[in-house]
């Protein structure tokens, strides 16, 4: 596993998600009191865009039909069987390194 820069630290401002690619991978990062968490951006029930979703807290809400996964762990507070990939980051810099 390595680390691979995703985006600048002020990309993601605090309580807001943004959507990466890396390695052609779409990763939604998302800035819970300045610390940043990466999930897929896939969300495990239709697929719709969790970087574009709201963020309350560590809780996103997809928002295609309002499935919510924890940013922090990639589970569902509702359903814990379902689940979207979570990724280790690290800040190197002013840049946001994700471990793929």
């Amino acid at each position: 596993m390595s680390y691979v820069s995703a985006a600048k630290i002020g990309d993601v401002r605090e309580g807001e998600g943004k959507t990466v690619s890396v390695n052609g991978q779409e990763v939604a990062l998302f800035n819970v009191e300045g610390k940043i968490h990466a999930i897929d951006n896939s969300c495990a029930h239709k697929g719709g865009p969790l970087g574009e979703g709201t963020l309350n807290g560590e809780i996103v809400t997809c928002p295609w039909h309002g499935w919510k996964f924890n940013v922090k762990t990639g589970v569902s507070p509702v359903n814990p069987a379902a689940s979207v990939k979570s990724f280790k980051t690290k800040i190197a810099g002013d840049e946001i390194q994700i471990e793929v």
